[in-house]
């Protein structure tokens, strides 16, 4: 059967958040003059939430943990590598940055060209995130990509995360699609890849990062308009 549903991976395959919260945390490390309070470097302060967060993220994926725990430890944890043991501070950091990162809206290149190539070829797009209920529809409102997606799948909405299986069955559902006419494309080797093979759907690795990830009949795209090879 023809694929005639793409589901897309919000968070850094076609919203950069990475980039994004990069921004947003350093606009908050400026504000509050953590260099000059603390004499903590800035990138080095980021590399280090980078770490964390990235491995409280996988906890939250693996159902390790909730996201009321990743908000109460992404930044005290890192604040406390550096030596600061302050939870107002930390928390003042969270509060702010789920509040002031929809500021920054910059999409993943080549987001906006490969969304109008997929609708131009009559293709129907949706999204399914593993990120926030409460932030999900406006990262794709203030970013200007909304208009592409039929339905928006946040993993809040469903009461699990990627990979699990109920996710993409309740998105399909909603979507009024099957799975073999369904594709899903997505930079987390777990969350997305082995998620959607897992539950039977095709999928294309966009490998952002350089995994440089080998499976025989593996779809892999390095920058986003080469799925045009595909699709």
């Amino acid at each position: 059967m023809k694929i005639q549903h793409i589901f897309f991976d919000l968070d850094n395959t076609l919203w950069d958040h990475r980039r994004n919260a990069y921004l947003t945390i350093k606009d908050l490390f400026g504000k509050l003059e953590i260099t000059l309070k603390y004499a903590i470097d800035f990138e080095g302060f980021h590399a280090v939430y980078h770490d964390i967060n990235e491995n409280l993220w996988e906890k939250i994926r693996d159902s390790l943990i909730d996201k009321e725990y990743l908000r109460k430890h992404r930044f005290y944890d890192t604040f406390k590598h550096f030596g600061v043991d302050d939870e107002e501070l930390s928390m003042y950091f969270e509060e702010h940055f789920l509040d002031k990162i929809l500021n920054h809206n910059k999409l993943v290149e080549g987001a906006e060209s490969i969304l109008e190539y997929l609708k131009s070829k009559n293709y129907t797009l949706h999204v399914i995130s593993n990120g926030f209920q409460e932030v999900t529809e406006r990262k794709c409102l203030l970013s200007g990509i909304a208009k592409y997606f039929n339905t928006i799948t946040s993993a809040d909405s469903v009461g699990v995360r990627k990979p699990d299986p109920a996710i993409f069955k309740y998105s399909l559902e909603l979507a009024n699609a099957t799975k073999e006419e369904s594709m899903l494309i997505g930079d987390d080797w777990i969350a997305d890849v082995v998620g959607a093979q897992r539950y039977g759907i095709d999928v294309i690795f966009f490998d952002a990062l350089n995994e440089n990830r080998q499976e025989e009949g593996l779809k892999t795209v390095k920058h986003l308009l080469q799925i045009k090879n595909y699709l």
